[in-house]
């Protein structure tokens, strides 16, 4: 499969169960050279990437672990399990469920939500009030700024993402991220304002962002 990559990075903190750490690969040397300069800048040296020995020792074991058919066939079918409820309760998702996560669709449960106001995010901090289940934005804000006009990208889909990382929640876990869901959803028509930028880094803004309910709505 790596065959057919010219670049491809990895975060081990779903299928490797732990903390931190990850890594880009290249078949390129050109690009090779210019990300190892930048790892010994940012990172630390090639062999360890700033890790402490036990992350790596904790990697390796996991991603030994995530070559069990069983344990990959338990994750999937977590995934399935959150679907098959967010099927029962009429929330919609991104059809057919991942390997790892669900993306809930943004559009469909805030449509009256202007989408200058985020809708992927507003949905997201609903969940988070609503139960405590941190979700992802996948919408404007990690779309970031047009490099030239400097306006807001609205792409055409807005998804929260849920990710399950792997042995680390149980069905009853999964049980209450899907009826949160079903109550944010069960009040989506009274949701009529989102989420205006207060401050934004130039780049990478989807980690740093701060934002303030709108006026507007």
């Amino acid at each position: 499969m790596y065959s057919y990559a010219d670049i491809m990075t990895m975060s081990s903190k779903k299928d490797a169960i732990v903390n931190i750490g990850g890594f880009i690969a290249t078949k390129h040397q050109a690009v090779y050279e210019s990300a190892s300069t930048f790892s010994i800048m940012f990172e630390g040296y090639l062999t360890y990437g700033g890790l402490a020995g036990r992350d790596m020792a904790a990697i390796a074991q996991g991603l030994d672990e995530g070559t069990e058919f069983e344990t990959l066939e338990t994750r999937i079918k977590q995934v399935e399990y959150l679907g098959a409820k967010l099927d029962a309760y009429g929330v919609p998702y991104q059809r057919p469920v991942g390997g790892h996560a669900i993306f809930i669709d943004a559009n469909k449960v805030l449509p009256n939500l202007p989408k200058e106001q985020f809708r992927a995010q507003t949905l997201a901090v609903e969940l988070y009030l609503e139960a405590g289940v941190r979700g992802v934005e996948i919408g404007a804000l990690l779309a970031d700024r047009d490099p030239i006009t400097r306006e807001n990208r609205y792409p055409t889909l807005e998804f929260l993402r849920l990710a399950i990382p792997r042995r680390v929640y149980t069905n009853s876990h999964v049980d209450v991220i899907a009826a949160a869901l079903k109550n944010v959803y069960d009040r989506r028509h009274q949701i009529t304002r989102g989420y205006d930028i207060v401050k934004e880094k130039p780049i990478m803004r989807h980690f740093t962002i701060e934002l303030t309910p709108s006026q507007q709505g």
